[in-house]
């Protein structure tokens, strides 16, 4: 009976729609999800410096599985960087999708854009120029980190921010970052209708988060190059705790 109302209404030769652009818009949204959570996590990783660099060091040992293993491996960081790496590589080209592919949509998208005045159009062409430029400056921070995680540490950091400089570099990577990961999860939360939230309360949520982290990564960052500024003259020797008797595996 189904099928003959079907016949009869002239459906059944129309063609189905793919679900596929659904499914790949649930996969950028998941991966996003992951990239943003685990940045704010790093960011609080890399943050323990504030609190001195023996807390730093112990952070850096305990990925490292030291206190697990009784010996640091600093492969294991490697791995779980390649892992990140190969998320953020398919959420770059689940995303890239949706970019302006030439410049005439680039040109009518602009005009699009002022003509409208909507705050949450704008975002969105902010979050397509962090995410272009985060492309080639979070790529670059990942093989760093994937292909010499030995060099994570207080001293090791500390000379990578400033003797190597590197710091105009994580500056630029840290506004990038921020922004784009906030306006994502703002845009994740409208569009999958976080319940009894409004656009103005998302929006000003948004705007304390990214204000936060901003704020934790510039005083992060200022403590790294200190460190390096005053680490210099020893640029690669390895940081040794001040609880400890004698260096324990790759301690810098």
């Amino acid at each position: 009976m189904y099928n003959t109302l079907i016949a009869q209404a002239g459906l059944a030769d129309r063609p189905r729609k793919s679900r596929w652009p659904a499914k790949l818009d649930l996969l950028q949204s998941l991966t996003g999800l992951f990239l943003a959570l685990f940045m704010w996590g790093h960011m609080f990783f890399v943050a323990s410096i504030l609190l001195g660099k023996d807390t730093m060091w112990t952070v850096t040992k305990f990925f490292e599985g030291y206190y697990f293993f009784d010996k640091s491996y600093p492969g294991i960081v490697s791995i779980v960087v390649a892992c990140v790496a190969v998320i953020f590589i398919c959420h770059a080209l689940l995303a890239v999708r949706k970019f302006p592919i030439s410049y005439r949509q680039y040109r009518t998208y602009r005009a699009h854009m002022k003509s409208m005045h909507h705050e949450d159009t704008t975002l969105w062409m902010w979050q397509v120029w962090t995410g272009f430029l985060m492309f080639f400056l979070a790529s670059a921070h990942l093989y760093q980190m994937m292909v010499w995680p030995q060099n994570i540490g207080p001293f090791g950091s500390g000379d990578r921010m400033w003797s190597d400089g590197l710091w105009p570099f994580y500056l630029v990577l840290l506004l990038c970052v921020e922004f784009h990961g906030g306006i994502g999860l703002y845009r994740l939360a409208v569009k999958w209708c976080v319940p009894n939230a409004s656009r103005e309360f998302l929006k000003k949520l948004k705007w304390g988060i990214t204000v936060f982290f901003l704020i934790l990564g510039l005083a992060t960052l200022a403590a790294y190059v200190k460190i390096g500024i005053e680490h210099q003259d020893n640029y690669g020797e390895h940081y040794v705790p001040t609880f400890a008797n004698q260096p324990v595996g790759e301690m810098n």
